[in-house]
């Protein structure tokens, strides 16, 4: 009997020493799963818990381009890697907002301001081909781009899955139409228009964009540059004209930070791009200018 004992004891010890290991595993995966929940819980997230924000996916344009002149490769070249920059900032600005504005955020504040950008920087690789080739024609079609997976239902809409989530408490969905001015993320204040500082729409004024005259700020344009530079100034006021509009239809749409979100901030984005052209195109022929990005930033003025 001495002897049977240490033997029933390790293989007890053993059975008692799998259970814990069980146990402990089983303790392991549930808190891993719990890891992934939102504090709140909520059934309306479910979709973003489970999958993510989903990820913005746009047609690919070199494969469609017709043969390139040596000439304008290098142009050519710049304007596609400039495409997959704008795809790659476009799906961070996608990861880092999620949970803010209304069911739309996503179409209004991401997916058409890329679909402007891409229009912009694919006209520009059509107009380079078509100096010394004949210049593609209909690649504007290849500029909108669809959100795909993740949390949101229906690239349309961009982000269907949100109404009710937890950057638009007390919401209920669209509140277009609640007697909040599209205070969306006002967390149920109706009626108060005071909380949202960046909706023009809640002050009872739409106001109007304004920014900084690029023009005035230039040195000597080269002659050779000046069609390209004139180009771009009417451009630049193109944008302003596209932003005050866009402001005035939508009025009452959003959350606090929606205008800077989804107008003034993608306008920032556009008027970079267009100033560093002129800044390039005169330093051809020239010396560049330097500094001119900071005319790029815009204000909403009542």
């Amino acid at each position: 009997m001495s002897r049977a004992l240490p033997k029933y004891n390790k293989r007890r010890v053993a059975i008692i020493g799998g259970a814990v290991a069980v146990a402990l595993t089983g303790a392991v995966v549930v808190n891993t799963a719990l890891a992934g929940e939102s504090k709140g819980g909520g059934a309306t997230n479910a979709q973003t818990l489970a999958a993510g924000p989903g990820t913005i996916t746009c047609p690919d344009v070199a494969s469609q381009l017709p043969a390139i002149p040596a000439s304008a490769k290098a142009e050519v070249d710049r304007n596609l890697a400039l495409l997959q920059t704008q795809i790659s900032e476009a799906n961070t600005r996608l990861q880092n907002t999620v949970g803010q504005g209304g069911p739309n955020f996503v179409q209004n504040a991401i997916l058409g301001p890329l679909k402007d950008k891409r229009v912009s920087t694919v006209n520009r690789i059509a107009t380079a081909i078509g100096r010394t080739a004949a210049k593609p024609a209909g690649l504007d079609a290849l500029a909108p781009c669809a959100l795909n997976g993740g949390g949101a239902a229906a690239p349309a809409t961009g982000n269907n899955g949100n109404n009710g989530n937890a950057g638009n408490n007390g919401n209920a969905g669209n509140n277009a139409n609640n007697g909040n001015n599209g205070n969306a993320g006002n967390q149920g204040n109706n009626g108060n228009g005071n909380n949202n500082a960046g909706n023009a729409g809640n002050a009872g004024a739409v106001g109007t964009i304004t920014c900084p005259d690029v023009a005035s700020q230039l040195p000597a344009v080269p002659a050779t540059a000046k069609a390209e530079v004139d180009r771009n100034l009417a451009l630049l006021q193109t944008q302003i004209n596209e932003a005050n509009t866009r402001l005035k239809n939508t009025v009452g749409q959003g959350g606090p930070n929606f205008v800077q979100n989804a107008i003034l901030g993608p306008l920032q984005g556009k008027r970079e791009s267009t100033i560093d052209r002129i800044a390039i195109s005169i330093g051809r022929k020239g010396t560049k200018p330097q500094g001119l990005n900071v005319l790029a930033a815009c204000t909403l003025n009542k």
